[in-house]
């Protein structure tokens, strides 16, 4: 299966596990030379955080989820990593609820790979909290890579 473009969906609680996502995302992107859509991804109520944390003047301009995305620094720190290994890449940003915006993003750009993050959860845990990676993995329309946090 060749590989053409690799969606890398994070949100709110990736921060921590960047660096584990970069090199995931480079030892799967550098050697098909496939291109990387970095993509935020906010529910309604963190957009509206992050554009008064941001300091984005919305009552002047109209500001879109891209450009959110393109400011937050867990992107920054995936584009920086990229950047180094030479992979070529977009950002995207989106609202919506993590798990189902995730797949419509990956179903909207006809990629060939998700990388998502997460964190060790049981079985339980999974059940009563739910997890954005597991909907991920479950409802994709191409594989996924699940990245650990350590």
């Amino acid at each position: 299966m060749t590989l053409n473009t690799i969606l890398v969906a994070v949100g709110p609680g990736d921060a921590d596990r960047a660096e584990e996502i970069a090199e995931a995302t480079v030892e799967v992107a550098a050697p098909s030379n496939a291109t990387v859509v970095l993509a935020h991804v906010f529910t309604e109520e963190e957009y509206d955080d992050v554009l008064d944390r941001l300091e984005f003047d919305t009552e002047r301009t109209e500001v879109s989820p891209d450009e959110v995305a393109q400011r937050h620094a867990t992107i920054r720190t995936l584009a920086d990593s990229l950047d180094a290994y030479d992979v070529e890449f977009e950002v995207r940003g989106a609202v919506g609820e993590h798990g189902d915006t995730i797949v419509d993003l990956a179903e909207e750009i006809g990629v060939d790979r998700v990388i998502v993050g997460g964190r060790k959860r049981s079985p339980t845990g999974k059940a009563v909290f739910g997890s954005t990676a597991q909907k991920v993995m479950l409802s994709a329309p191409c594989p996924v890579t699940f990245v650990r946090e350590e």
